[in-house]
């Protein structure tokens, strides 16, 4: 990792003339995967879907490229000119663009800034969002995770917009539940037919954990359909029991409860309405589009987590739900991220 660079090859202070050392020959003559900068700290200017519907968010960066073999070092300035360029430009422009658009356009500034093949920003912020409680109606504000990343080639740029929100999920409840209260039923006296009103009419207590779900979709080099970060957090949220809320009266409490114990998932379930959802909603996208869906439950009854997955292409999804063959091999984000032409930019041979 180099420190501050010239610009040009050599530069001169006073009367010294300052070779440009990243743009020498390293001792070790091999590629380097990544090399650039994390954790850059920066305000970013975030669009809606209407006018004057965006936001000033607190964000944090990183700025990779990768590094042929005969180059030592990259030119660490660049990674902080670009970026602020790009957020200048779109700070002070008319239309703030999502975040998604936001990192294309940085990493293509990357990219060509430090000649590299290949370039890849992430951007990670919070992300607010403004909603009643069920019942009281209550004004309250739930924070949300925001998450954008792109990858741009000589040929082309991918990028990606993810959430991460939080809910409430209950287990289908185990047989036993429901079987001594049958039992204590009948023994009070109601009969078999009361017994089954009763209980399709009141949800049995089961396990209930806090849980965490996550979505990504990813758009290729060349679809520059909208992905709306709301829409994600709405999907997230409706996958699992029950959304949760900051701030509660009881009234809300009890609705929040009952609710969850209505609609009992499994984390497996969680995943799989996440993908129905991106299915249904989406269907505009090609089949070379990506989608991570994940889901994690705090345990609560028990010391562990419990989490579900699935990534891949949206057409190996449409295969699988068409009841088509099984996809053995899932797509990762990295592998989809990284995916090049038959062309490939990055194959270019030693100066």
């Amino acid at each position: 990792m180099s420190g501050e660079p010239p610009c040009t090859p050599r530069s001169r202070v006073g009367a010294a003339v300052w070779p440009d050392v990243q743009a020498s020959a390293p001792a070790v003559p091999v590629s380097l995967s990544l090399v650039g900068v994390t954790g850059v700290e920066k305000i970013i200017h975030i669009g809606g879907t209407g006018a004057g519907d965006s936001q000033l968010f607190s964000a944090r960066l990183d700025c990779l490229v990768d590094l042929g073999p005969e180059q030592k070092g990259a030119h660490m300035s660049r990674f902080e000119e670009a970026v602020n360029d790009v957020i200048g430009e779109v700070i002070l422009g008319e239309v703030a663009l999502r975040a998604e658009k936001l990192a294309r356009h940085i990493a293509e500034r990357v990219r060509q800034r430090q000649d590299a093949a290949r370039a890849e920003v992430t951007i990670d912020a919070r992300y607010p969002e403004y909603k009643p409680a069920p019942v009281s109606g209550t004004a309250t504000q739930a924070m949300h995770t925001l998450n954008a990343s792109a990858v741009a080639f000589e040929h082309g740029t991918r990028q990606m917009v993810g959430v991460a929100a939080q809910g409430v999920t209950t287990s289908p409840g185990p047989p036993q539940l429901s079987d001594g209260a049958r039992k204590r039923l009948a023994a009070d006296g109601f009969s078999d037919r009361q017994i089954d009103r009763i209980l399709a009419a009141v949800p049995m207590p089961t396990g209930c954990d806090r849980g965490l779900g996550t979505l990504y979709i990813g758009c290729p080099e060349a679809c520059d359909i909208d992905i709306d970060a709301a829409a994600l957090v709405t999907i997230v949220e409706d996958s699992m029991s029950s959304e949760i809320y900051e701030l509660l009266k009881r009234s809300d409490e009890a609705a929040v409860i009952e609710k969850a114990h209505r609609r009992p998932r499994f984390v497996e379930d969680c995943v799989r309405e996440m993908l129905r959802a991106v299915l249904d909603r989406y269907g505009d996208l090609p089949d070379d589009a990506f989608v991570s869906a994940r889901h994690e439950n705090l345990g609560t009854v028990h010391q562990h987590s419990v989490v579900a997955e699935r990534y891949g292409l949206l057409g190996e999804l449409r295969a699988e739900r068409r009841g088509g063959t099984v996809t053995r091999h899932h797509t990762s984000r990295r592998e989809w991220l990284g995916a090049v032409k038959a062309s490939r930019a990055s194959d270019r041979p030693l100066a």
